[in-house]
Formats: structure tokens, C-alpha cells, sequence
């Protein structure tokens, strides 16, 4: 099959998958996660970071992981804030783990549960815990790896600009996070739709939740992806966030994928669809960090 006809295919199965990804229906993270489970060479273990229903973690662990402590990644997903399950993201912990991560995703409260900023305080939480238990499963504690995608992106990048949140659970964001790497996230919007405002607001408190505001240029390395046919998250998210790391003189590096959308980004983890170089460009990333 020709370029093209790879295009084709891509776009035909996101276009099936979309609305069960969006609305995460049962059917469709059955569909994306069938490889990963029946794939091998890692095993799944669970654990409670806090004690909430929603202070939950699954940790993916290279079956060898024992014979040498492995580079670890905290992945938080998306969902627009308001939904998703770590359960729904199997395939993105399968394929990290399958490159030798230990991979970390947990679950976190959403909206209208709870408003900004108990998601991000919740993730905070979450990469405390991690710090604190991942030699125990196989990790490296001083290299932790933080990525997301979409609103997980945004919780994320939060987390590396804005230091309070880790602070207040008594731990230092710029030792903590070895990096970032954020796909398809929402870092600068204005929040203009009424779910979100109510989710985010009142108004005054909007600058609170854009990521350039806390950047100072000694945040952590930072990769940001997107697709260039996104239509779900503007461009100026990126955009912005990158001109302001640079204005501060810190890391960040910028990859956009010419055919890929925004679900693309997150798809490109599993096996079933074949798209953008999305898994082998983070790895890349986080594996050239400085040892």
C-alpha cells in the first residue's frame, strides 16, 4: 500500500474511533487496547496514591525491569477535563512499557466533581507518589519523565511551569520532572464556553490556568507536539508556549506532524493504527536527557 493509501486507512479508522475515544464508550477503548492486550513483555500492577475512589494508579513494568532500574513516565490523559479512565489508556502504557519505561497512569478527579485546580492538585498527588514508590517497581527516582496528551497535556505542563502544586506535597517540580513532553494540550486558551468557564473561572482567575504564565526558563526540558490538522486545540497553544520558554531562554522543542489531527497524537500509541512518529519522537526526547 502506497502513501497514500496508509492515509487513507489512518483517516477511515479515526473517523470510526473518534466518537467512541470522545465520549470513551466501552466499545472503543476495547477496540484501540485489543493489541495491547494480547501483547506481552510487561505486566500491570495497581496502587492507591491517595485516599480517594479516584486515587488510582497503574503502573505498566517491563517484565525485566528487575535487572536494572528502567527510566519511568507519568502519563496523564485526556478528556477535556471531564472524562476518561486510566483503564481507557492501556495501549499508551503497553507501547511505553514495551520500550523499556516504566509507565504510570493515573486516574484523577473531573469536572463538574471538581473545578480547576483539583485536577492538577490531583496529578500532583499522583507524581508525589510516584517519586516517592517508583524504585519499588523497577523505576529510576531521579529519572522521571511527565507526558500527556490534550488536558492531561495541559495538567502536565502545569505541573513543570508552576511549582506550588508539587511544592505543596513537599516536593521540587524542577528536581522531580526530568522533562515534559505535552501532545495536542491546551496551554493558552481563554476558557469562552460556559462549561469552561464555570470550570475554570470567574475570569480573574484565567491566568491562573495558561501554562506561559509560570514560565521562567527553569522549567524542564520541554517537547511539545501537535498535529497541523488539529481542529480541536488552536495552534496559539503551542505557539505561545513555545515564544515564551525561548523569550525566558529554557529548552523546549516544537514537532508538528503535517497529516496528523488531534486524536492522531494519542492514537499513534497503538498498534491497530499506523500514524506519525508520535511514540519513537517522545522516546527519543526523554532518552537523550542527560544521565
Amino acid at each position: 500500500m502506497d502513501r497514500r493509501g496508509h492515509t487513507r486507512m489512518r483517516a477511515t479508522l479515526l473517523l470510526l474511533l473518534a466518537p467512541l475515544l470522545s465520549a470513551c464508550m466501552q466499545a472503543g477503548t476495547v477496540l484501540i487496547n485489543l493489541p495491547a492486550r494480547l501483547a506481552g513483555g510487561h505486566e500491570i500492577r495497581h496502587a492507591a496514591y491517595g485516599p480517594g475512589p479516584l486515587d488510582q494508579l497503574d503502573i505498566y513494568v517491563p517484565t525485566d525491569a528487575a535487572a536494572e532500574p528502567r527510566d519511568a513516565i507519568v502519563f496523564l490523559h485526556g478528556g477535556r477535563w471531564t472524562t476518561g479512565r486510566k483503564e481507557d489508556f492501556r495501549f499508551v502504557g503497553a507501547a511505553l512499557a514495551q520500550r523499556g519505561f516504566v509507565t504510570v497512569i493515573p486516574d484523577f478527579r473531573k469536572y463538574p466533581a471538581v473545578r480547576f485546580p483539583a485536577f492538577v492538585e490531583d496529578a500532583a498527588r499522583a507524581l508525589a507518589w510516584v517519586d516517592d514508590h517508583i524504585a519499588e517497581h523497577g523505576g529510576q527516582r531521579d529519572r522521571i519523565f511527565l507526558a500527556g496528551h490534550s488536558s492531561g497535556a495541559h495538567v502536565g505542563a502545569l505541573l513543570a511551569a508552576d511549582e506550588r502544586y508539587l511544592a505543596a506535597q513537599g516536593k521540587d517540580a524542577r528536581r522531580l520532572i526530568r522533562a515534559f513532553a505535552g501532545l495536542a494540550g491546551p496551554y493558552a486558551f481563554t476558557p469562552d464556553e460556559p462549561d469552561l468557564v464555570d470550570m475554570f473561572g470567574p475570569p480573574d482567575r484565567f491566568p491562573q490556568m495558561q501554562v506561559p504564565t509560570f514560565i521562567d526558563g527553569g522549567e524542564p526540558p520541554i517537547l511539545l507536539l501537535r498535529g497541523a490538522r488539529d481542529t480541536s486545540v488552536g495552534a496559539f497553544n503551542h505557539e505561545r508556549l513555545a515564544e515564551r520558554i525561548r523569550a525566558k531562554q529554557g529548552k523546549v522543542q516544537v514537532i508538528v506532524y503535517p497529516d496528523a489531527g488531534h486524536l492522531g497524537l494519542i492514537t499513534a500509541f497503538s498498534d491497530l493504527i499506523p500514524g506519525a512518529p508520535v511514540v519513537e519522537d517522545l522516546v527519543g526526547f526523554f532518552g537523550n536527557r542527560d544521565r
